[in-house]
């Protein structure tokens, strides 16, 4: 099946060419047709299956025919996060290129008079979040009333940042008669009874279990102890391969502590947190993008909707608190069918949330061994003999004690006997600039050391 078949109009087939996408993905071949249609969705489906794609092409097909009008927002896509609106906004510049479409983007962390500006002016699409969506809503300066389509992307994140009784408020400004579609990667009991609540004889589409681990991704388990993680992660991205890697941590404090060792160590590597002003994380994303650094160190705000092609590895440093952020994490890997490798540190005290992950998914995360190594490890070198010096002051310490006061007692021979082995030790010692290249980090890609302990680890 091609684009073609969805029934989508000439121009957007054109716009979908020209990005690069010829065949439809599973969830896009389910829910264009629907949406169409004119029909409510509920589509459950697994992070970077092409969710965007889905309700964002057959949107602009349905919006082509219309006319905007000041402070009234033809369709509304409510997102959790700043990033996630911000890629959304980014495939209709895309795919809308040959309509006549007008776009907004509502969100937190940006002057909000361009965006009352831009919604004077009216729009065919609102893209926002509901907390900046629910301001302006409040101060009079847009009106929900003309809204005859509405979608609720990643429901299930909303759940998890509290957003459910904004976006119960948002729905009861809307037009009864509207066109609603909601997508969520899992569909908990709270999202089910908005749905019903909301959706108006829906048609659900699942295309993986709720859940679900993407095929495409390699994922382990790492037994480590809290104050190895960070030798750890540096042994994998020199030792696996790694083209570009996300790393995710549990708080924002761990997030900078990584960012800056790594960079201590050699890395290309940045950071993008929740305390970071939205034009610093648009700049660092870009720069990741870019391929100025390949490696990024993130908290649970880059977990969803980050669309980022060619990351090769997820590490999760952290074993992440809630079992759902798991899925989304590693789903930043393994998109649009390229394969990917993800990694979750598990010390002791995470042994309750690796199990609550596992439950999760259905399946037991394997453990990280030998056979799963990329590069070839050379075995441990043997330890040195002891010099002749050392081995005399061996002997020299078990001589009795009546014999090492008879030598001490010596003092033409004992001040010479030490001035030679202080002089041998010195011509041995490596120079202050061979210590410096020796303690200097090792390149990313560059391996010459023995087997890492956690290889050894019996599995979990």
């Amino acid at each position: 099946m091609t684009f073609a078949d969805l029934g989508l109009s000439p121009d957007l087939l054109k716009a979908v060419e020209e990005a690069g996408y010829t065949e439809p993905t599973a969830i896009q071949r389910e829910a264009i047709p629907p949406v169409l249609m004119m029909k409510d969705i509920i589509g459950i489906a697994q992070t970077g299956t092409g969710k965007t794609a889905s309700f964002v092409l057959p949107m602009i097909d349905i919006l082509h025919h219309g006319r905007r009008r000041a402070l009234m927002p033809r369709s509304l896509i409510l997102e959790p996060t700043r990033e996630l609106a911000a890629q959304v906004a980014e495939n209709f510049e895309k795919y809308g290129k040959n309509h006549d479409l007008k776009m907004a983007l509502l969100i937190g962390g940006v002057q909000m008079g361009d965006q009352v500006k831009a919604l004077n002016e009216g729009v065919d699409v609102l893209i926002a979040t509901p907390g900046r969506l629910m301001d302006l809503f409040e101060r009079g300066k847009i009106l929900l009333n003309g809204c005859e389509l509405l979608v609720i992307d990643e429901a299930d994140r909303m759940l998890d940042m509290g957003f459910i009784p904004d976006i119960e408020f948002i729905c009861d400004k809307l037009p009864e008669t509207r066109q609603t579609m909601l997508f969520s990667a899992t569909m908990p009991p709270p999202i089910e009874k908005l749905a019903k609540k909301f959706l108006s004889n829906p048609k659900r589409i699942e295309v993986s279990r709720a859940a679900s681990t993407n095929a495409d991704i390699t994922a382990f388990k790492v037994k480590v102890k809290s104050r190895e993680k960070r030798d750890t992660l540096r042994w994998f991205l020199r030792n696996d391969l790694v083209e570009t890697a996300i790393i995710f941590a549990n708080r924002k404090t761990t997030v900078r502590e990584i960012n800056k060792s790594l960079q201590n160590h050699g890395f290309a590597s940045s950071e993008i947190h929740g305390d970071m002003d939205q034009a610093s994380r648009i700049k660092e994303l870009d720069r990741f993008k870019k391929g100025e650094v390949n490696i990024l160190v993130a908290s649970d705000v880059a977990a969803r909707g980050l669309d980022i092609k060619g990351v090769s590895h997820v590490f999760n440093f952290d074993t992440p608190w809630h079992p759902d952020d798991y899925v989304h994490r590693i789903g930043r890997t393994g998109r649009a069918g390229a394969k990917g490798r993800a990694f979750t540190f598990v010390a002791e005290e995470d042994a309750e949330a690796i199990a609550n992950v596992e439950k999760l998914t259905g399946s037991a995360i394997p453990v990280f061994g030998k056979k799963d190594v990329r590069v070839e490890l050379k075995a441990p070198e043997p330890k040195p003999e002891p010099e002749a010096e050392q081995e005399d002051e061996v002997r020299e310490e078990r001589r009795p004690a009546r014999a090492r006061k008879d030598r001490a007692e010596r003092p033409e021979r004992a001040p010479r006997a030490r001035r030679e082995r202080d002089e041998k030790a010195e011509k041995s010692r490596p120079s202050r600039r061979e210590r410096d290249e020796d303690d200097a980090p090792i390149k990313p890609g560059e391996w010459n050391g023995p087997m890492p302990g956690f290889l050894n680890v019996s599995a979990l």
